[in-house]
């Protein structure tokens, strides 16, 4: 098994899988039990996770989402060897060896649950209550283990994949000691992103018209498939009410309409979601890379209707999201039906300095800051996504509370009128941003420029539609 494949033949000739995993349940305890949970949490429901009482319910999630398979059982082999069960990989026909060995190209958990569940077992009780006594009274009453005190802190955002300052920080006031497991994710992370970086960055961040016209005329004749069982799923997130400090987003409803009738047209599945907290979205993030649909389509859409700021949005509990977190569950390792298939992202939601509105316009900004971030980072490290946002870096969005946006309306429009010339999705964004740049507000000083970062290989053609989209 050069592969490092295991199958049931293979391991036990008289036992199927569901008695294997009955088995293995019968070796696990509670404390197993939350850690599993724990290190599944990118992979599968959240919610069904928080639902399962067992290993016995974790294992029917894994064999529903297809972790799991007679043909390949090489995960539970993973999650048994984090968690320190090494007697229980006999049980699977792997040794220790094997499974160090195969990691690094078959891993599942990502790098950054692992690392957290790392630094969970290296917080002692008396650590974890020094740690709680430093938040004060900001941490639930609620009983917490030192897995649950991490998992309460990535929800409340203050450790994300690619900000671990808090944890840094809190780390070194109690035990410093711990800061190696930090240190050594990030050195692992360095590595792993160097491997897979398959595009060298650009001196020049911002995409112009001229750049992206120059980058158009240079892709090959080679076109992405458009021919398969149907079109793909879009999918719309349109936060118009929010909790408590931030203003609601009149006029966004208007942004839906049209964002749906075109991708109806251009035969989308398109499924529109109002109003949705963090724990929600990362629901909903989690059951749509997994969905079965993925294998046979052509082509992914997410539309992110919000408010924002540089390089994140936010969700309708204002918990600020990184817009990389968002693209990342649709690589092709978090979402193989996906991969080589062209992913878009379309971002109405302001990135920076907020503005004074005149007459019957607002803007999409929170808290500005004077920064400007690369938007590539924004999006993974792969080809076949594009990511499109209403404004470059460091400035608002405009959206008109009866009309929509500048940038989806012209979006809407230049779809419906350029697909039936077969123009290709880079020379339609090219006039959206002409057009969008062009508008001005009543008091003629407010202007708004989009920009779009993509890694995509081939052009994407949309085949025209049979009927145009009724106006």
């Amino acid at each position: 098994m050069a592969s490092g494949d295991r199958s049931l033949s293979f391991i036990l000739d008289q036992k199927n899988l569901r008695e294997l995993l009955l088995e293995l349940d019968s070796q696990l305890g509670a404390q197993e039990v939350e850690s599993l949970k724990f290190l599944c949490l990118d992979l599968v429901s959240k919610k069904k996770l928080g639902e399962a009482d067992s290993a016995l319910d974790i294992f029917e999630l894994l064999l529903a989402y297809e972790l799991v398979q007679e043909q390949n059982i090489f995960f539970l082999a993973e999650l048994l060897y984090i968690i320190k069960q090494i007697k229980l990989l006999q049980h699977l026909g792997y040794s220790k060896e094997e499974v160090e060995h195969l990691l690094p190209k078959r891993r599942k958990v990502p790098l950054f649950r692992k690392m957290l569940y790392d630094l969970s077992e290296g917080i002692s009780a008396e650590t974890l209550n020094s740690m709680k006594f430093l938040l004060g009274g900001s941490l639930p009453k609620s009983e917490m283990n030192s897995l649950k005190f991490l998992d309460y802190l990535e929800k409340q955002g203050k450790i994300r994949e690619n900000d671990l300052t808090f944890l840094e920080e809190l780390c070194k006031k109690v035990t410093p000691s711990l800061t190696r497991i930090i240190e050594k994710y990030i050195e692992e992370k360095a590595a792993v992103d160097k491997e897979t970086e398959p595009l060298q960055q650009e001196e020049e961040e911002i995409i112009s018209q001229a750049d992206i016209e120059q980058f158009n005329g240079a892709l090959p004749a080679a076109m992405y498939r458009m021919d398969q069982k149907h079109r793909g799923h879009c999918v719309i997130i349109n936060n118009e009410i929010f909790a408590a400090s931030l203003p609601n987003r009149h006029g966004t409803q208007k942004d839906v309409e049209c964002l749906t009738q075109v991708f109806q047209w251009l035969e989308f599945t398109v499924s529109t979601y109002n109003n949705k907290t963090k724990e929600a979205l990362d629901a909903l993030l989690q059951e749509e890379k997994r969905h079965p649909d993925h294998k046979h389509a052509d082509c992914f859409v997410f539309c992110v209707l919000t408010h924002g700021k540089f390089g994140a949005v936010y969700s309708s509990d204002e918990v600020l999201i990184p817009i990389r977190d968002i693209v990342s569950h649709f690589t092709a390792q978090q979402c193989p039906g996906l991969a080589g298939k062209p992913k878009l992202f379309f971002i109405q939601a302001c990135q920076g300095d907020e503005i004074q509105p005149v007459a019957s316009i607002q803007t999409d900004a929170v808290n500005p800051e004077c920064i400007t971030p690369s938007l590539r980072q924004s999006i993974p490290n792969e080809a076949d996504f594009l990511l499109g946002l209403a404004t470059v870096p460091g400035y608002a969005s405009v959206r008109h509370v009866k009309n929509g946006s500048w940038y989806i309306q012209s979006l809407c429009e230049h779809l419906k009128a350029l697909v039936p010339r077969g123009e290709d999705i880079l020379s339609i964004l090219t006039a959206v941003n002409n057009d969008v740049s062009q508008q001005k507000d009543r008091s003629g000083k407010m202007r708004q420029m989009p920009q779009p970062a993509f890694t995509l290989r081939k052009r994407l053609v949309f085949p025209v539609p049979q009927e145009q989209p009724s106006s």
